[in-house]
């Protein structure tokens, strides 16, 4: 579409034709942004080509529907339906297009560290679990070593009750292995058959402990690399490796608790995946996020992505009734058209027929009035603008100050040289 300019513009003058060339040149700069972002979310679901015309389609269909509200008159009802169902439409992909554009910036960071803070906590968990199996753990060995010394000098220790349910447990194995033998092994002093057991029982005790110790120590390693930028993938993997070499049934009958043992968790990596895999899956997580959970970057988005569509509204609600001239440039444009001359040069002989009257106001003379000023006048005359009176002996069409003022503000600027057209007094009517 063309660029306006004043002689096509009633009422506008000199000072207000840049003002509607710059809405027009800020709608159009706006319609591209709101159609590269709905075309780049319906690109998310759609093929290239389609997401292209649709996208062009809808947008065109924005801008074409908010310059008809602005200078229609009837049907403004179902324009504005049509614009919002549209404007709808925009809006949400335009939504999924720029919240994927700020997840690609933001979300990989944000989840990285949100992991980083979950393994922390995780691996937090389990080097106090660690340390407080190692601390039982060593109490066992040396109470393993003193009841191993025991049984080789005074024996019967494998009938003693004992307190603690790890150590317990061992006494019970020691009596119930030599009960499996026959009776020459007779229980006393010595480096007998429970001597023997003890000191295996010890022996188990101690590798446990440095198992648990090694276990400890890579953790503490592990803790020490971890950084919160680390992608999800090596962060979980190399958890992973270090929390796999956990004994934890060695930990769990190191603590000997009264319940079963909860297990720190370890991150599942499709909850913290840096980045979607798919479109659809983008535009899914968009929606699912923005409906159970909402931060600032969804509803950013989604107040910039209705930002555009509702200045462009404006914008065009605003500009679109200069393209096609106010009501009174149409009639001036019928009323040239009956007389055979050119708009301009149509204006121009009806205000040079105009006269002040009596009350200062400008009139002109019904009888010296072509049939397409006598039109003019009349359709003036319909809108309140021009009123027909009686004074000394003549019929006279006096105009308003407003539409006097249009008129002679329509030929500040003219494409024509009117100059070119001499004028010449206008001839009485025919009868």
């Amino acid at each position: 579409m063309a660029l306006m300019t004043s002689s096509e513009v009633h009422g506008s003058g000199a000072a207000g034709r840049p003002m509607v060339i710059a809405l027009f040149v800020s709608t159009c700069l706006l319609s591209i942004v709101s159609w590269y972002t709905t075309q780049q979310g319906m690109a998310l679901y759609l093929s290239g080509w389609f997401a292209l015309l649709a996208s062009l389609g809808v947008q065109s269909a924005l801008v074409m529907v908010a310059w008809l509200v602005g200078f229609t008159k009837t049907r403004r009802a179902l324009l504005i339906s049509v614009y919002v169902i549209t404007a709808l439409v925009s809006i949400a992909f335009s939504y999924v297009s720029l919240y994927s554009w700020f997840s690609a910036r933001e979300r990989p960071i944000q989840v990285q560290r949100q992991l980083y803070d979950t393994i922390s906590a995780s691996a937090g968990k389990t080097q106090q679990l660690l340390s407080d199996a190692i601390a039982e753990q060593r109490k066992h060995v040396l109470a393993l070593d003193e009841m191993t010394a025991a049984e080789r000098t005074h024996g019967y220790i494998s009938r003693a009750q004992d307190s603690d349910p790890y150590l317990a447990r061992i006494r019970e194995a020691v009596a119930r292995e030599a009960q499996t033998y026959s009776s020459a092994y007779k229980e006393g002093s010595g480096p007998g058959l429970r001597y023997t057991a003890f000191d295996r029982y010890t022996k188990l005790a101690r590798q446990s402990l440095e198992q648990m110790q090694t276990s400890q120590k890579a953790l503490a390693d592990f803790q020490s690399q971890l950084k919160p930028l680390d992608p999800s993938e090596q962060q979980i993997r190399k958890y992973r490796e270090v929390y796999d070499t956990i004994s934890w049934t060695e930990v769990e009958q190191a603590l000997h608790p009264t319940a079963r043992l909860e297990r720190p968790g370890v991150p599942v990596y499709a909850d913290y995946v840096d980045k979607t895999a798919t479109g659809q899956e983008d535009m899914l997580l968009a929606f699912r996020e923005l409906i159970t959970a909402p931060t600032g970057r969804h509803i950013f988005a989604l107040a910039l992505a209705a930002f555009i569509d509702i200045i462009v509204f404006l914008l065009a609600y605003a500009s679109g009734p200069y393209f096609f001239g106010a009501a009174e440039h149409r009639w001036s444009a019928a009323a040239a058209t009956l007389d055979g001359a050119d708009t301009p040069f149509f204006v121009r002989d009806f205000l040079r027929k105009l006269e002040p009257g009596s009350r200062g106001m400008a009139r002109v003379e019904l009888s010296t009035l072509t049939p397409g000023e006598r039109q003019f006048c009349l359709l003036l005359a319909g809108k309140g603008t021009a009123t027909l009176v009686e004074e000394e002996g003549k019929r006279y069409y006096v105009l308003d100050e407003k539409a006097h003022e249009q008129l002679v503000e329509s030929l500040a600027s003219q494409p024509l040289p009117l100059r070119a057209s001499p004028w010449a007094p206008a001839t009485e009517p025919r009868p």
